[in-house]
């Protein structure tokens, strides 16, 4: 008797493919195929920086267009206020219309002005600051920016990975690093005397080694204002003081060894020229100095436009009187490709329109540019 039941449970078993409760996969015999991973998705993060003059119209426009996008970050390489004037779009705020700030008011407002009609609109999402020029300009200094952007320099992820490159670093510093995902995001600060300073220096090229070192860092992302030297944009760069074309020659000097000798992928952005560029590195300097490292420039966050270098034929791609965000699309492989995504007044939030007025949003849109 039991071993009719035995038959019949066998064949249920044939006939059905499982036990009730177990995967056919648990069920299967000597042989069958194990189940399949599920393959490694790509994924997002965006770039852009100079938002000064017409930032409070432009970033949220870019907030909106990063967050659609399904980035994971948003990284700022510098320039939030114009600090040396009074930015455009705070003068148009319908508060100080009536009544004029004052330059003093005006700078004790301007960077609690950048975070809230700048940094805000990105709700939760996570925003990676990188120092540009215009917060060296006087009253603000390495301390006021450091003391007014604590928050973002000593976030969590960033506060962890300084601890463990280093027990001791325990204050947050204007230069910083994270990896994410076998990608080690490096932000660099060259905003003073368009130089990196030997503390730095020091510590890039110790983050450097232990990435070179590492198979598990697959691909190094660096991000910084003023673009390193000898670009397509060179009159407008590191090459702006001695020390600058010496610091910045040796990082990039240092990242071609990264990608040469330890095989990295490496990805170079900066801003601080107010247009987009991609291939900026593309320049006989670099051909005959040990090579060309992927670049780019994207200084479309609000600033007035610039008009394009004379070489800008020899990059890949050259557009100004654009605003935008760069998105780069990361693959399982550690691959990243970078797409410009422009921006139009159609963009910018009914509510920020709204308050400004349509005429200033054109303005800033139509106007706002050396480049005509």
């Amino acid at each position: 008797m039991s071993g009719r039941v035995l038959v019949v449970t066998l064949g249920m078993i044939l006939a059905f493919g499982a036990l009730p409760g177990h995967s056919r996969a648990q069920s299967a015999g000597p042989g069958s195929a194990p189940a399949k991973k599920p393959a490694a998705a790509s994924w997002k993060f965006a770039v852009s920086g100079d938002s000064r003059n017409c930032g409070d119209i432009v970033m949220p426009a870019i907030a909106a267009g990063v967050k659609k996008s399904g980035a994971s970050f948003y990284w700022h390489l510098g320039d939030f206020r114009k600090i040396s004037d009074i930015d455009e779009d705070i003068q148009h705020q319908p508060e100080h219309l009536a009544k004029p700030l004052t330059k003093p008011e005006y700078e004790d407002l301007a960077w609690k002005d950048f975070i809230a009609n700048q940094i805000e609109p990105f709700g939760s999402l996570r925003v990676y600051l990188a120092r540009g020029n215009h917060e060296t300009i006087p009253p603000k200094g390495r301390g006021e920016y450091l003391a007014q952007f604590s928050s973002w320099l000593d976030a969590p992820t960033l506060r962890a990975q300084r601890l463990r490159d280093d027990p001791g670093a325990l204050e947050p510093r204007t230069y910083y690093h994270w990896i994410m995902k076998g990608i080690d995001f490096i932000t660099l600060d060259n905003s003073e005397g368009y130089e990196f300073h030997a503390d730095q220096m020091a510590w890039f090229e110790t983050t450097l080694r232990a990435d070179s070192a590492k198979p598990g860092i697959r691909t190094i992302v660096v991000g910084m204002h003023e673009a390193l030297p000898e670009s397509i944009s060179k009159g407008h760069s590191m090459n702006e003081s001695e020390g600058g074309t010496e610091s910045g020659r040796r990082v990039y000097a240092d990242l071609l060894d990264a990608q040469n000798q330890a095989h990295k992928r490496i990805y170079v952005l900066a801003s601080h020229s107010h247009y987009f560029m991609d291939g900026v590195f593309n320049t006989d300097y670099w051909r005959e100095h040990g090579g060309i490292l992927p670049g780019w420039i994207v200084g479309t966050a609000g600033a007035e436009r610039y008009a394009l270098p004379e070489d800008s034929a020899h990059a890949n791609t050259a557009e100004t009187n654009v605003y935008g965000f760069l998105l780069g699309t990361v693959s399982p492989s550690g691959r990243i490709r970078f797409d410009f995504q422009r921006l139009s007044e159609q963009d910018v939030p009914a509510a920020v329109s709204a308050r400004y007025s349509q005429e200033f949003v054109h303005w800033c849109f139509a106007e706002n540019s050396r480049a005509h």
